[in-house]
């Protein structure tokens, strides 16, 4: 009922996930992996018990076939289940069971394996392959392209319901606290894949940070421009963004909120403010980004990121 491809970033050693299917959610089942480690898709008559199985027989030193064997040979419904694995070394396998719906195989490679059941034919794994092969993208966005590929070449033959994107590296995820960078899933659409998409850009606008080169100097003409689109959405000094994020100690006690000691983290480094943009108005374009959880694309004083003025000018327009 799915197909899915299991990769791993030879540059980088992100590992990761992307699977579709006519199944509901179906990034809750078919998905596991862990930075450092390894990935794994279980799927057919999925065993979700291959996940957290097969990644601790990879954490003990388990290559990716000695890991498929381990969890497909006792299992008494191998036969119509399959699964991909890919380890943190590149080393990759992939089990279809005989009994898997047609069409239903699988390929690997050096750091992928891609497989599929109930398939309109071998070439939606090839797709998969394929495009993953020919790269030239970003991991996750070229995984995106791998099912786009598989879709095109005729996807599951019932049709599509959900899609999902799993990457992780060390300390990516969220503050650093865990290694999902990117955890993505679309349950229930009528094009899951072209939303997973969507989802992607929107996690690459709020999470990621800006270089130095995604920066604009704040002169006089873009600042009045910045001024007057952050007037018409009330985002001015003093206008609605401003009291947004207040501790509940300010709130009891009826003072006003100190300053944050550790500070916002910043692109770049402070530059001359023109004469029509001062730290209120700095301070208060701050705000909006926050309540846009814009956050990570903050700039230092005196620069303003492309895609947050872009981002800015589209809020604006539609106000």
């Amino acid at each position: 009922m799915t197909y899915s491809i299991v990769a791993r970033d030879a540059a980088t050693g992100d590992l990761a996930v992307a699977v579709q299917s006519k199944f509901l959610a179906v990034g809750a089942v078919v998905p596991w992996a862990r930075a450092g480690v390894g990935a794994i898709a279980t799927q057919a008559f999925a065993n979700a018990a291959y996940g957290p199985d097969g990644l601790a027989l990879l954490e003990g030193g388990a290559s990716a076939q000695a890991t498929l064997d381990a969890l497909v040979t006792p299992d008494r419904l191998r036969d119509q289940r399959q699964a991909g694995i890919v380890a943190a070394r590149g080393d990759a396998a992939t089990h279809t069971g005989p009994e898997c719906f047609a069409w239903a195989g699988g390929r690997t490679g050096p750091s992928f394996a891609a497989q599929g059941n109930i398939l309109a034919g071998p070439g939606v794994v090839d797709g998969l392959a394929d495009t993953f092969i020919a790269g030239g993208l970003p991991l996750p966005e070229l995984l995106v392209a791998c099912l786009a590929a598989a879709d095109a070449a005729g996807g599951d033959r019932r049709g599509r319901e959900s899609a999902a994107l799993l990457v992780v590296r060390e300390a990516g995820g969220y503050g650093g606290g865990n290694d999902r960078w990117i955890d993505l899933r679309v349950d229930d659409h009528v094009d899951p894949i072209g939303e997973l998409g969507r989802l992607l850009g929107l996690q690459r606008l709020y999470l990621d940070r800006p270089g130095l080169d995604d920066l604009l100097a704040v002169d006089e003409s873009s600042a009045a421009e910045v001024r007057a689109l952050m007037s018409r959405l009330g985002a001015e000094p003093g206008g609605r963004f401003g009291g947004v994020y207040q501790p509940m100690s300010v709130l009891a006690e009826g003072e006003p909120p100190a300053e944050d000691p550790a500070g916002r983290p910043m692109t770049g480094s402070p530059r001359p403010l023109p004469s029509n943009w001062d730290t209120d108005w700095q301070h208060a374009l701050e705000d909006w980004m926050a309540v846009e959880n814009l956050e990570e694309r903050i700039a230092a004083p005196g620069w303003i990121d492309r895609r947050v003025l872009d981002f800015l000018r589209e809020k604006a327009g539609a106000a």
